[in-house]
């Protein structure tokens, strides 16, 4: 019959029993089967093999880690999707959404242009472009389209100097046809000219810096034939005017009129902004096109 000492814990002597069970000494001996040799001798404790095998855990855990991380091996875990791809794919999606909203706008720009030549009437698509916001439109809202006194005084010596002239395509008393700079345009912007027409490096028109939210006018009596949004150029709309002239204001900040309208010369059209990729500032980029061919603002007009 054993005896415990008075007094004692049975919890602290199991405790300190299975202590002293881990730091007990063993010995792994390895032996030649036929000749019980001893080839190897290991002497180890419970707690030694603890200890080796969390080490060797950690260290396993550890280079699995890396090896997933930081090789080409991670590509071959199932499921495992590369971010660079995902990258690359989202930002050919974004250039694919650009190149077909440009080619619907020029689509949109030929049939118009081919129904003005053909004398046939345009229908107003402008449902087909992105709708200013109500902070964009509550920013414009003050803006009038009432003629001043000096815009009426300025329109009636316009019509004054105008009604006898003849225009593009006309014929005159001599039976010879009437230049462009028989015409009077009217200035659609008072700026500084910071970039001049360059057809060779494909600016085929100029730019106008001015004042933001100054409103551009018509240059001439004419026909909207294009009022969409485009990504290079922002919000741009053209006219047709007779003759054969088609004049273009370029990175808008709002359209005015609609695809369709008749607009006089002098009237307010759009507002002066910085919309397109292309824009660097506050400016309006405005070209002149006649039969065809682009022809330099600045020789019929002063800016």
């Amino acid at each position: 019959m054993a005896f415990r000492k008075a007094g004692s814990d049975p919890a602290a002597e199991k405790r300190v029993h299975w202590y002293h069970k881990l730091r007990d000494k063993y010995r792994l001996i390895i032996l030649n089967e036929d000749t019980f040799e001893e080839k190897l001798s290991f002497r180890l404790s419970r707690l030694n093999v603890f200890i080796v095998t969390g080490m060797l855990a950690i260290i396993l855990v550890f280079l699995t880690t890396y090896l997933i991380a930081f090789t080409p091996l991670r590509e071959y875990i199932p499921g495992y999707k590369d971010t660079s791809i995902q990258k690359d794919l989202y930002e050919l999606q974004l250039k694919a959404d650009s190149i077909e909203a440009a080619v619907r706008s020029k689509d949109l720009y030929i049939s118009n242009m081919k129904k003005v030549l053909s004398g046939e009437d345009i229908e107003a698509t402008a449902s087909a472009s992105p709708k200013p916001d109500s902070s964009v439109r509550a920013k414009y809202a003050g803006i009038s389209n009432k003629k001043s006194k000096e815009d009426s005084l300025l329109r009636a010596d316009y019509e004054a100097q105008t009604q006898f002239s003849l225009k593009v395509g006309e014929k005159a008393a001599s039976g010879k046809d009437v230049t462009l700079d028989q015409l009077r345009f009217f200035t659609p912007l008072k700026g500084v000219v910071t970039n001049r027409f360059n057809p060779s490096q494909q600016h085929f028109g100029i730019d106008i810096a001015s004042a933001k939210n100054e409103a551009v006018k018509a240059a001439y009596d004419g026909t909207v034939i294009f009022a969409e949004w485009t990504a290079e150029t922002g919000y741009v709309m053209a006219i047709q005017h007779t003759g054969n002239v088609i004049s273009v204001y370029k990175h808008n900040s709002v359209l005015l009129r609609k695809q369709g309208s008749f607009v006089r010369a002098g009237e307010t059209i759009t507002i002066v902004g910085t919309s397109g990729e292309y824009s660097t500032g506050p400016h309006l980029h405005f070209e002149l096109w006649i039969n065809g061919k682009a022809v330099n603002p600045e020789q019929y007009l002063v800016f």
